[in-house]
């Protein structure tokens, strides 16, 4: 089963895959997504994590299988006969996620995605990004990154990157952040202040970033505010390129650069983030990259 994004650019709109595992039901935005395949028996990977289920060469490349089951401490089925693979592609890695079975895309608003509150997510523990109810149903949209990053830390943010900025002069330049994680939200701003950003303020997703910019807007002292936008594509109410397009597409922000920052930027979403008007767009493990292109973007003199 192929894939492809359909989605014209910055509509607030995404399809998602639903998908089963034990008796409940799941979602992945399909932009995550290469490709899907029929379950096969892999091969084990000794001393490997037991969310690693082994690996499989679907054509001339080696993927490693993570069971999704394991992963959320849910019981193994004694079927595979419905179960498949959801080969993904994000912070420029490839993995196959081992479900039950697949039953469908469905494409909605963002607007629609209800972020899960502390009783689900407790202390930034949860698996959950977003959850939206489709044909009666709730349907919990996983949290893919942190289940990789917790299995390899290596693939999430590389701190380490900007260990070497630190005792960089300090740098007051007004910074508005849209991200939907509090887990990255804060080793976002933890980075940018070893680099010399001080002045940060975070939103949790792109409504809140626009309700947050219009305000200014109000007050008029947008450029006193902000300096320059990052922002994540996937959130609740409100996406990053949807964002992007209302700040573009307005006079009186339009001269705010915007930085994309996201697990999804790849060639065909670079694509999109270009003929909205991104500045910037960078994959989200390279926060060294993003300090650079913000840098640049604010013509900072760093050393």
């Amino acid at each position: 089963m192929e894939t492809g994004i359909l989605l014209e650019s910055g509509t607030n709109e995404l399809e998602i895959l639903e998908f089963r595992v034990g008796n409940n039901y799941y979602g992945i935005n399909v932009a995550k997504i290469r490709e899907i395949l029929s379950y096969q028996v892999p091969t084990p990977i000794p001393n490997s994590d037991s969310r690693v289920e082994g690996i499989f060469m679907p054509r001339d490349e080696v993927i490693s299988v993570i069971n999704l089951a394991q992963c959320m401490g849910m019981p193994q089925g004694e079927s595979t006969k419905t179960d498949m693979y959801i080969v993904t592609n994000f912070n420029k890695l490839n993995a196959a996620f081992h479900v039950n079975s697949v039953l469908g895309i469905h494409r909605v608003s963002w607007s629609e995605i209800i972020k899960p509150d502390s009783t689900v997510n407790a202390q930034e523990n949860g698996m959950a990004t977003g959850i939206v109810q489709i044909d009666g149903k709730l349907i919990i949209i996983l949290d893919f990154e942190k289940i990789v990053a917790e299995i390899n830390p290596e693939t999430g943010l590389k701190v380490s990157d900007v260990e070497h900025m630190r005792g960089r002069a300090r740098n007051e330049s007004p910074i508005l952040i849209a991200e939907d994680s509090p887990l990255l939200s804060k080793m976002i701003v933890n980075c940018l202040e070893q680099a010399g950003y001080t002045n940060i303020t975070t939103t949790d997703n792109g409504q809140e970033c626009w309700d947050r910019l219009r305000s200014y807007l109000r007050q008029g002292n947008i450029d006193e505010q902000v300096a320059c936008v990052i922002t994540d594509i996937e959130m609740p109410q409100m996406d990053g390129h949807h964002l992007t397009k209302l700040i573009k597409t307005n006079e009186d922000l339009q001269h705010i650069p915007v930085v994309i920052f996201s697990s999804l930027v790849n060639e065909q979403m670079r694509r999109k983030g270009e003929q909205l008007g991104a500045d910037a767009q960078l994959s989200k493990p390279e926060i060294g990259q993003l300090v650079e292109a913000i840098d640049g973007l604010l013509q900072t003199d760093q050393e």
